[in-house]
């Protein structure tokens, strides 16, 4: 008889993706019990891993989700180990001095690697590691990488990364959780134009952007019909929110509008070019005749919504172009100045050959998720889940 580590040790050999399985075909463990005609508690122990089960168990299970045995269990291999490629940079020491945490994600045929330090220093501490570095052929983007696998590589191909300046899509990522087992969303922190970039170049699975054309009133689509040939992306609607000016509260500046930002006492903290925010700001200057020489602060970049109006209540600017809700989460006052639209980008491919990719936009257009991001101020989700058409006619 095996002893109680023994049975751990043999346990932990094995593969477990019975619950995965399980909750994908809506089943309850007591449901699952009755079909394969076993205990309710038996199938709570399998899945804990405190109970490996007999061929004639594992049969039934198989059997009572229309699958393989060796899609439920299976041998763990002795170490996972992926190489890609790096985007990103990484720590200037020697690897393997201290562990290198990364995420790990497929796009199309090629495995992206990037730390997560390149998520910001709140979501670098929240977001678990895919595992760590234990080699590297040069450390900056696009040096090849080694990587040894902390999570189940299940659960790494279902991961779905988005480029883009939208907090909110972790809110996304979080109502996907709670329909579907193991999937979860990244996002990576990037102006609109520089998200596209990383999607034509194959860094990510979705590019978020919003970029105004004043010339035809229309958001996205003039620059992404420059930009993208052909028809193979779709383009769906996020939110619309508002874009404007953050300011201090009680706004001490009387800051109104953008040419307000030419006063000499007033200093601005600005995106970086190819940002929405930043070409809302440009469109603003040039209709009111303002040279950027004339913007105190106007070489003063951050790289988020959230850094500008981090830098407005940290008294480290007077003023910065940002969404409604950056205002809100630190207690600023909001000048609106424009409603655009916030699109996704994404390759019709991907949608085809990514397993979970095409349950974010069932998220998206579910209530629950719609009430939560329109709570946070400044949200319109009435064009949530809308398809836009690329080509002309």
């Amino acid at each position: 008889m095996k002893t109680p580590k023994q049975l751990t040790d043999t346990v932990q050999q094995f593969s477990n993706h019975l619950k995965t399985l399980r909750t994908q075909k809506g089943l309850s463990q007591g449901e699952l019990a009755v079909r394969a005609g076993i205990t309710r508690q038996a199938v709570s122990s399998i899945e804990s891993n405190l109970y490996l089960p007999t061929t004639g168990v594992a049969l039934h299970l198989a059997a009572a989700l229309a699958c393989r045995v060796e899609d439920l269990f299976n041998l763990k291999a002795a170490e996972d180990i992926v190489e890609g490629k790096l985007i990103g940079h990484l720590p200037q020491s020697d690897v393997g001095s201290s562990p290198i945490r990364v995420k790990v994600s497929t796009i199309g045929s090629t495995t992206i690697v990037r730390p997560i330090t390149g998520l910001g220093e709140v979501l670098s501490f929240t977001v678990p590691a895919d595992g760590y570095v234990v080699e590297a052929h040069g450390q900056t983007s696009g040096a090849t990488v080694r990587v040894k696998l902390s999570r189940d590589p299940r659960a790494i191909e279902q991961e779905i990364s988005v480029a883009g300046c939208d907090p909110a899509i972790f809110l996304a990522g979080e109502h996907m959780r709670r329909r579907k087992d193991q999937t979860s969303v990244i996002g990576w922190t990037m102006g609109s134009m520089a998200a596209l970039r990383a999607l034509q170049q194959g860094e990510v699975h979705v590019a978020g952007l919003h970029l105004f054309d004043p010339t035809t009133g229309e958001s996205n689509l003039p620059f992404l019909r420059r930009a993208l040939k052909g028809s193979n992306y779709e383009v769906i609607t996020f939110a619309t929110w508002e874009e404007g000016l953050l300011v201090r509260g009680g706004n001490p500046k009387s800051i109104r509008a953008v040419s307000d930002v030419v006063d000499p006492s007033v200093t601005l903290v600005n995106r970086e070019e190819g940002a929405g925010a930043r070409l809302l700001l440009d469109q603003r200057l040039r209709a009111s005749g303002i040279n950027q020489d004339q913007v105190k602060g106007y070489g003063t970049i951050v790289a988020s919504h959230f850094e500008v109006a981090r830098a407005i209540a940290n008294r480290q600017a007077d003023v910065g172009v940002g969404i409604r809700s950056a205002a809100q989460l630190f207690g600023l006052d909001f000048v609106p100045l424009q409603s655009a639209r916030y699109d996704l980008v994404v390759p019709k491919a991907y949608l085809k050959s990514h397993p979970t990719l095409a349950h974010l936009f069932e998220a998206l257009v579910s209530r629950p998720f719609r009430n939560e991001i329109e709570a946070l101020g400044g949200y319109d989700t009435s064009e949530t889940g809308k398809l836009h058409a690329l080509r002309v006619g």
